[in-house]
């Protein structure tokens, strides 16, 4: 397998956890608001942990992608939830976001962020598992010895 297609493996492996994650994370949400709690960071850092648990190389592009979905499912996540000044419609929240109270605001952000920092970086199981101490990464020569 050459280098280009392990990278369109891994982005397309990265997507495959983005949706599984973004999924868990939106309706674990939905069922913490049921039980009277607010959790808007969870649809976002699930969705980056999912993507950066099964993508296998790190990339910056990955993450910034990531931030943003996060943030558009936090919209459509506090938009499913609540309702902004008697409107449940997406286009009005949207272009009326800041009138949010300062937490919804804050998890959103932080949603984001999560989702960034997570899914920039590759395969928590493959660095916890996989390559084992002292061995190369996909591409690095190994260093002198010891």
């Amino acid at each position: 397998m050459t280098v280009d297609s392990r990278r369109i493996v891994s982005n397309l492996l990265g997507l495959v956890g983005a949706i599984l994650g973004g999924t868990v994370g939106y309706y674990t949400f939905r069922w913490i608001v049921g039980q009277g709690f607010y959790a808007l960071i969870l649809p976002g850092a699930l969705l980056g942990l999912g993507c950066g648990m099964l993508s296998r190389h790190p990339s910056t592009t990955r993450g910034v992608l990531c931030g943003i979905a996060a943030l558009v499912l936090g919209v459509l996540a506090e938009c499913s939830s609540f309702r902004l000044d008697g409107h449940d419609d997406v286009y009005y929240t949207v272009t009326h976001i800041f009138r949010e109270p300062p937490i919804t605001l804050i998890m959103l952000g932080l949603g984001g962020f999560f989702a960034f920092w997570l899914g920039k970086d590759a395969g928590f199981i493959q660095s916890a598992f996989g390559r084992g101490a002292g061995r190369p990464r996909d591409g690095e020569k190994p260093g002198p010895s010891v």
